[in-house]
C-alpha cells in the first residue's frame, strides 16, 4: 500500500501503525511505500499512483491532502471500492494519530471533546484510468447489483415457473397432443421460447422506463446505470439460458410436485452469488469469484455484481458473453430433443439413462 502524504506529518506513524497488522502466518498484512516525490507536483504524483494501481505494483494508496490537523482530506484509492475493512482501519488510524497530535500541542481544553468526535471519513475512489477516478459509494453500488440480480431471479423463477405449469396442464389434459398436430415440436419449442423472451423483454422495457423517471426525479441517482447497457447485456443472456433450460426439463415432468422440486434447485443455483455478495465487494479478484464468472449457471449474476464493483478486462467480457451464448446453442439443441420425445411422455419422470437414450435418438 502506497501513502502520498502532502501535509508531510502521518506517513511514519500511520507507517508504523499499518505495520502492526499481521496474517494468520504471522506476516506482516501491509508493506508500506512512500510515494510522494518532492521533485513532483502533486497532481503528478497521484497520476503515478493512478498507474502503479492499475499495473498492479500496489495494491491500493492513501492519499492525504494538506491541511493540517485540523482541516484534513483523505482517500483511498485501488481498484475496486469494496476495500472498506482495509479502508476503515486506515480511517480509524489517522484519527487516532490526529487526537493524539491534538492533545499533546494543545492540552486540555473545552473544544477537545468536540474535535475528537469529528472524526475524518476516508473516501474509496475507483481507480479506472489514468488520471480518470470516480466517487463511489458502496451501499449504492452493493444494492443496484443486488437489484438487478433480484430481478433476473423474480423474471427467472416466475416465468420458469409457469411454462413448467403449462407444459404439465398441456400434457395432462392431452392437448399438447392436438397442438403437435397441428405444428412440429420444433415449431412449438421455438415458440414458446420467444413468448416467454419476449414477455420478459417486455417486463425489462417497463422497468427501463420507470428506472429514467426515477432519474428525471431525481430519487435514483444516474451513477446507478453506469454500467447499464452490460447489465443488460448478461439479463437478457442469463434469461434466455434459463429459458431454454426450463422448457427442456418442463417437458421430462408430468406433475405440480416435480415442477415445484426442480425449480427450487434451479433457484438455489441462482441465489448463490446473491450469498457471496458482501465477500465479492471486499475481494472482486478472488478465484471463487473468477470460477463462478465461467460457469454458465451463474455468469449472469456473477457478472452483474462484478461490473458494478470492480473494473474488468475486456478479455472477460468477450470470453463470458462467447460462453453464454454457446451455452445457448448448446441448451436449445439439448432441450430440442427433450421437448421433441418428452412431451408425448406419460407415466414416471425417466430417469438419467432414459434422458441419455432420448439425447442419442434422432
Amino acid at each position: 500500500v502506497g501513502i502520498v502524504d502532502s501535509s508531510g506529518i502521518y506517513f511514519n506513524e500511520l507507517r508504523k501503525e499499518l505495520e502492526n497488522f499481521t496474517l494468520s502466518d504471522k506476516q506482516p498484512n501491509y508493506v508500506i511505500i512512500n510515494l510522494n516525490e518532492e521533485k513532483m507536483s502533486f497532481s503528478e504524483n497521484l497520476l503515478n499512483v493512478d498507474k502503479d494501481i492499475l499495473s498492479g505494483k500496489i495494491e491500493g494508496c492513501i492519499i492525504i491532502f494538506n491541511g493540517g490537523t485540523d482541516s484534513l482530506h483523505v482517500e483511498y484509492r485501488s481498484r475496486s471500492v469494496g476495500n472498506f475493512r482495509d479502508a476503515g482501519r486506515i480511517e480509524k488510524l489517522i484519527n487516532n494519530i490526529r487526537v493524539e497530535r491534538r492533545l499533546k500541542e494543545a492540552g486540555i481544553e473545552k473544544n477537545i471533546l468536540s474535535f475528537i468526535e469529528n472524526n475524518v471519513n476516508v473516501e474509496q475512489i475507483k481507480v479506472e484510468d489514468v488520471g480518470k477516478a470516480g466517487k463511489q459509494d458502496f451501499l449504492l453500488v452493493f444494492f443496484s447489483s443486488f437489484i438487478f440480480i433480484l430481478l433476473l431471479m423474480m423474471m427467472v423463477i416466475y416465468s420458469g415457473q409457469m411454462l413448467v405449469r403449462s407444459l404439465i396442464e398441456e400434457k395432462s389434459n392431452r392437448l399438447i397432443e392436438v397442438i403437435v398436430s397441428s405444428c412440429s415440436s420444433d415449431q412449438l419449442l421455438a415458440g414458446k421460447i420467444l413468448g416467454l423472451s419476449s414477455l420478459g423483454l417486455t417486463q425489462i422495457f417497463i422497468w427501463f422506463l420507470i428506472g429514467i423517471s426515477l432519474v428525471g426525479g431525481a430519487i435514483v441517482p444516474l451513477s446507478v446505470f453506469e454500467n447499464l447497457h452490460l447489465t443488460l447485456i448478461y439479463f437478457v443472456l442469463g434469461f434466455i439460458f434459463y429459458s431454454t433450460l426450463f422448457v427442456g426439463i418442463g417437458s421430462v415432468l408430468s406433475t405440480e410436485q416435480e415442477a415445484q422440486q426442480i425449480t427450487t434447485y434451479l433457484t438455489l443455483i441462482l441465489m448463490f452469488p446473491v450469498v457471496i455478495a458482501v465477500p465479492a465487494m471486499q475481494n472482486p479478484d478472488s478465484t471463487i469469484l473468477k470460477v463462478f464468472s465461467f460457469i454458465p449457471l451463474t455468469i449472469p449474476t456473477t457478472m452483474i455484481l462484478r461490473i458494478n464493483i470492480s473494473q474488468l478486462p475486456l478479455s472477460e467480457f468477450l470470453i463470458t458473453i462467447a460462453i453464454m451464448l454457446l451455452s445457448i446453442f448448446i441448451m436449445i439443441k439439448i432441450s430440442a430433443k427433450l421437448f421433441r420425445i418428452g412431451i408425448l411422455s406419460y407415466g414416471a419422470r425417466p430417469s438419467i439413462k432414459e434422458l441419455m437414450h432420448w439425447l442419442k435418438t434422432d
